[in-house]
């Protein structure tokens, strides 16, 4: 598996995404809805990047936006439907701690959602020594939010 910088707008990551996007529609009301479109995942404050395997098909995606001079947050982390239970999302989590730790940031946050599609999202976020947290960044308090942080 290769982790590199990547551009969200490649023609297989934006499908992705966009199943990404649909199923965060899917399982929370659109006022709780946070992730990022193509667009906001291009912004200067973020680094997206994508894994992939020897041959370059897509395993999975993941940003951090540095909200704050030492505050990043993780965001869209996605791993591809066949690509799931195979260390993808744990890999890319990873690769983005260090993209954090490169950034100079101190703690890194994450807004994740509440139903049970999400609980795998919790144990991996708490596996890598994320705890859960109040409101962040101008989010607030949300029966479909979840949040979490750990220190770098």
């Amino acid at each position: 598996m290769q982790i590199a910088l990547a551009d969200p707008g490649s023609p297989d990551i934006t499908a992705l995404l966009t199943e990404h996007l649909a199923d965060m529609h899917a399982t929370s009301p659109a006022c709780s809805v946070h992730a990022l479109d193509v667009d906001r995942l291009r912004a200067p404050h973020v680094r997206f990047v994508a894994a992939r395997d020897g041959d370059g098909a897509l395993l999975g995606v993941g940003a951090i936006a540095v909200i704050e001079p030492v505050h990043g947050e993780i965001k869209s982390m996605r791993t591809a439907g066949d690509q799931r239970g195979r260390g993808v999302a744990t890999a890319v989590l990873d690769h983005l701690m260090g993209v954090g730790r490169d950034l100079r940031l101190v703690r890194v946050s994450l807004e994740t959602g509440t139903s049970e599609p999400f609980h795998a999202a919790h144990r991996l976020y708490e596996r890598a020594g994320f705890t859960e947290c109040g409101p962040f960044a101008g989010y607030a308090l949300d029966p479909f939010s979840r949040f979490y942080t750990r220190e770098l």
